[in-house]
């Protein structure tokens, strides 16, 4: 397999004049940072190689990550009717998981996936994915030329690289992670702002369903898992959506002794979602794999058709062969 570089990307998207920018369902910082850069980049310097129209489509997001630079041209809906020359998916492990806008990768001459998902199923034309670095912001700071990453674009790479390795906490931080994100504070970006606004700060109602998810969990497998659940009606009493629960597995993740945090809430469509998040001997990727869904080793999820029980019945006996094989 040759080496996609810069070169390469810029050769892919020479002569089209048309280019789609799209992330995963239910965006989180990387996905919303990874998105937003490559937009930037391609709209600031994607004229020289043809292009006439750069859009970016992304489900809506909470507005804390109003502060991240080019999320105002984000496009949230697919009412558009447009077909590009290039569909460039970001942070997408799968087709499925581009919602609305795979409307836009099937209708589009020529589609790219760049990634770092472990369970990525490589559906582009061309695929770049490598699954042992922090981010797909990481992945991209590789595609770009240095000095022309302006302090804007740096700020959206940064969002995605301080996101997805928990503020340089995860085992996926590298020490070609901290350097790439000194390189990027080096551009003038104001990193304390963005991580205090779109990471730390939560809502009051935000704070209060955290604290209830928290004082509802419950303990299994002596203590190894921790699981919690929050319904939609728990959400309305609250005055919240889904897009305010972030952070709740985290934080579940820190029980003292637990290996896997389970956090489960309802869609509201008869669905529900389940996020999984490991301390290191449960790879839950290949646990939410079995359910269509995917992710990282120590951090994946996957869409539920059933009830709560039915999910915890069958997660469970997955995580609890991989801890006795480690036994």
């Amino acid at each position: 397999m040759s080496v996609f570089t810069l070169d390469v990307l810029e050769k892919e998207l020479t002569g089209a004049k048309k280019v789609a920018i799209a992330g995963h369902v239910r965006p989180d910082g990387d996905c919303i940072g990874s998105c937003s850069a490559m937009y930037q980049y391609l709209k600031l310097y994607g004229n020289e190689l043809g292009m006439e129209q750069v859009d970016v489509y992304l489900e809506t997001f909470g507005p804390e990550f109003k502060i991240v630079p080019g999320v105002d041209d984000i496009r949230h809906s697919a009412e558009y009717e447009e077909t590009y020359d290039v569909f460039i998916s970001l942070d997408c492990s799968s087709i499925d998981r581009l919602g609305d806008f795979i409307r836009y990768f099937e209708s589009a001459k020529r589609t790219i996936c760049i990634d770092h998902h472990i369970t990525n199923d490589n559906f582009a034309d061309v695929n770049h994915v490598i699954p042992d670095v922090s981010s797909t912001c990481e992945v991209i700071y590789d595609l770009m030329s240095y000095d022309r990453i302006t302090r804007d674009i740096a700020t959206s790479l940064y969002l995605g690289i301080v996101h997805d390795t928990g503020m340089f906490r995860h085992s996926s931080t590298s020490d070609k992670t901290m350097k790439i994100a000194g390189s990027l504070i080096s551009k003038g970006i104001d990193f304390t702002r963005l991580i205090d606004e779109t990471f730390i700060q939560k809502t009051h109602p935000q704070m209060k369903i955290m604290g209830q998810a928290l004082v509802d969990s419950r303990l299994l497998l002596d203590g190894r898992i921790v699981v919690s659940f929050i319904g939609t009606d728990m959400m309305k009493t609250y005055d919240v959506s889904s897009t305010d629960l972030d952070g709740i597995v985290d934080q579940l993740r820190m029980v003292k002794g637990i290996e896997v945090a389970v956090f489960i809430y309802e869609n509201g469509n008869g669905t529900i979602k389940i996020s999984m998040r490991s301390n290191g001997i449960v790879d839950v990727s290949t646990i939410a794999h079995k359910f269509g869904g995917g992710g990282h080793v120590k951090a994946a999820g996957f869409t539920f058709e059933g009830s709560v029980n039915e999910a915890i019945e069958k997660v469970v006996p997955y995580i609890e062969e991989q801890l006795s094989k480690a036994k």
